[in-house]
């Protein structure tokens, strides 16, 4: 789809600005965050921002427009009629101004070809929304994209198939591998939204032990899984394995056990759009960490050096709200 010239953009905002004149984008961004992840928490993670932040600009946008956006509960936060109705045009303005900045942008001469490799988990929840700005930052930079598991990854890299690599760093232990974690997901305990665990917001690692437990396999979540388990006196009752996230959802969400994910990959809702609820457990549990991982010793390429600054920028420089 062809990017909106900036003038149209303007247009399209002055054609809502009965509805927009007393709002700015960062609320609209707040909103969206806490409608997509169900938790004024979450989003406040997400954002790098405070609750108190997110909060506020929620509040503010429901007396703008007269009307509750969210029903706030223990279990988080529901959007209303009117919620969903404002989420869907609140995106299409995010959207719009996305693009118009885009082509504000000045574009990046670097050429080159560059090859990356990712796990399943990186690819499905966190790399596709970069390689679209990568794409439009770098237009000369061919980039080539490999779907590998950890193993794979890891040789290749020492062997220079790829040139760098976006993986789970928290599950890399290779000498020879440098890693740079960029974000940092916290895994919690979900059920189903009505679950007893949701309605009290927290469970001890002995009550989860009595449920039937969902077990994602995929990108060494089994393993992962058992090593924080070997931590406490218990073992999950495990019920299903299965390498398909959406099947953990869908089975969380109909009752059938429960799991403990990463917010990374969490959604509010499974596929036939019930509702899945987090909540917190009396173990500290490990994050799930996100990064660059590459050889040790070589020297990055021109090319490589602006996609891992591009990624530096965009999670470990200092944010100003």
């Amino acid at each position: 789809m062809l990017l909106w010239r900036v003038s149209d953009f303007y247009i399209y905002i002055r054609q809502y600005s009965e509805y927009w004149c007393h709002m700015n984008f960062r609320h609209l961004k707040f909103f969206v965050a806490t409608a997509e992840s169900g938790q004024v928490s979450r989003a406040a993670t997400q954002l790098s921002i405070s609750q108190s932040a997110v909060t506020s600009a929620i509040k503010e946008l429901e007396a703008e427009l007269g009307a509750p956006l969210f029903v706030r509960s223990a279990q988080g936060m529901e959007l209303t009629e009117a919620g969903r109705d404002f989420l869907a045009s609140s995106r299409e303005i995010l959207e719009k101004l996305d693009q118009a900045k885009r082509l504000t942008q000045k574009r990046s001469p670097v050429k080159g070809t560059i090859s990356i490799a990712a796990t399943y988990t990186v690819i499905g929840y966190f790399l596709p929304p970069h390689l679209d700005r990568l794409n439009q930052f770098f237009p000369n930079l061919d980039i080539r994209i490999s779907e590998l598991n950890r193993e794979s990854i890891e040789e290749g890299l020492l062997s220079n198939r790829f040139d760098i690599a976006v993986v789970l760093t928290s599950n890399l232990n290779n000498p020879e591998i440098e890693t740079q974690t960029l974000l940092r997901s916290s895994r919690r305990l979900w059920a189903a939204n009505s679950h007893e665990f949701i309605r009290q917001g927290k469970a001890t690692f002995e009550d989860i032990s009595k449920q039937d437990y969902i077990m994602l396999t995929v990108d060494e979540a089994a393993h992962t899984t058992m090593r924080y388990w070997s931590l406490s006196a218990y073992q999950p009752n495990v019920r299903l394995r299965t390498s398909s996230v959406e099947a953990v959802r869908s089975m969380v969400a109909n009752g059938q056990g429960v799991t403990i994910l990463s917010d990374m990959v969490y959604r509010p809702w499974s596929l036939e759009g019930k509702r899945i609820g987090t909540a917190a457990t009396d173990q500290g549990i490990p994050s799930m960490d996100v990064g660059l991982a590459w050889r040790k010793g070589i020297e990055l390429s021109r090319a490589v050096n602006s996609v891992v600054e591009y990624f530096n920028e965009t999670f470990l420089a200092p944010k100003s709200h």
